[in-house]
């Protein structure tokens, strides 16, 4: 799921990364193409074949979307296909999975971290707190974890998250963990381990694959919760295109392993430049940098005002996320941030 957002306390809206509208009315003289840094997308998307036109003219084939689900199972981990459930990007299952539980139950959301788990609970009549100890999340019937962290990079050890899963599993609760930048982490995922109970595992298809906009996420859990999911979600859907795509990524275990180390060295390479500039790196995945620095809104608007948008947290000001760079766009971040 994209960054962590920003509370509209009048209307509940939240604002989300990747809104090039809104940089251009917030810098109007910034020079144009401009330079998106607000997401945590990968800039090298997945180089597919092209799209069959019937994908786009028929709607899309059970058999297909059972095989997604197979080559899915196997590239997350999960026991079986009966264990996953796709849907159009993990964000339109949030509410569904928070219809899981009776309304009026509590809900415990590890942060700071992206808020549209909290919005979606709440909306499902849910009481919400927002902590940033773990242990409070084991009073709730319905805990969440982002692991790897978005923005911070934060990882919550898996033993650590068995544990809450058993406890939520006794009283009939149920874990989220929302494992969306798990890809590039170094975090141990928990999709192999839904059997158990008490758990649910999401996973974000367009991040690592660099590909948002085809708006592809899976849930992993025991088959019955991928039942319930699969009923509210509906035939169809995953559409015809996003099918083809996804079943030729998830099963390219090359190109996977290849990514993983181009997104390391380029994470490395934005750290050398920001060090350079004065400001420290505090966290992040090898998708996005995480800064805390007082001086955070005036960076913020120093690359704004140069035609590159970043990702700032109004109820945060000294926190900044910072996403990679694509091939040509290298030389005006680096001349930006020497700038500073």
């Amino acid at each position: 799921m994209a960054g962590l957002e920003v509370r509209d306390e009048t209307g509940g809206q939240i604002r989300h990364g990747g809104n090039l509208t809104r940089a251009r009315a917030l810098f109007p003289q910034a020079p144009e193409p401009w330079i998106d840094l607000s997401t945590g997308i990968n800039p090298h998307s997945y180089p597919h074949s092209p799209i069959p036109g019937n994908a786009f003219a028929r709607l899309p084939e059970p058999a297909l979307a059972q095989e997604l689900k197979v080559i899915a199972a196997n590239a997350y981990g999960a026991p079986s296909a009966a264990h996953v459930a796709a849907g159009p990007g993990t964000q339109i299952l949030l509410p569904i999975i928070a219809g899981l539980l009776r309304s009026g139950s509590s809900a415990a959301v590890l942060s700071p971290t992206y808020a549209e788990h909290a919005r979606a609970a709440k909306m499902a009549g849910f009481g919400v707190i927002e902590t940033d100890d773990p242990d409070r999340l084991a009073s709730a019937d319905l805990a969440v974890v982002v692991n790897p962290n978005n923005p911070t990079g934060r990882i919550v050890p898996k033993s650590d998250l068995l544990t809450l899963a058993a406890a939520m599993w006794a009283k009939g609760g149920l874990l989220v963990v929302d494992e969306a930048f798990m890809e590039v982490s170094e975090a141990e995922s928990m999709a192999d381990t839904v059997d158990e109970g008490g758990l649910l595992v999401l996973r974000s298809f367009g991040k690592f694959y660099g590909m948002a906009g085809l708006r592809l996420g899976f849930a992993i859990s025991h088959p019955n919760i991928i039942a319930k999911i699969e009923s509210r979600l509906g035939p169809w859907a995953v559409s015809g295109p996003a099918l083809h795509v996804a079943g030729e990524a998830l099963a390219d275990i090359t190109w996977r392993h290849a990514m993983r180390a181009k997104l390391e060295q380029d994470a490395a390479r934005l750290d050398a430049l920001l060090i350079s500039a004065g400001i420290a790196v505090a966290g992040g995945t090898s998708l996005f940098r995480f800064i805390r620095d007082p001086r955070a809104q005036a960076i913020y608007r120093h690359l704004g005002e140069r035609g590159i948008i970043t990702r700032r947290f109004e109820e945060r000001p000294a926190d900044l996320r910072i996403g990679l760079p694509a091939a040509n766009d290298w030389s005006r971040v680096e001349t930006a941030l020497k700038a500073i």
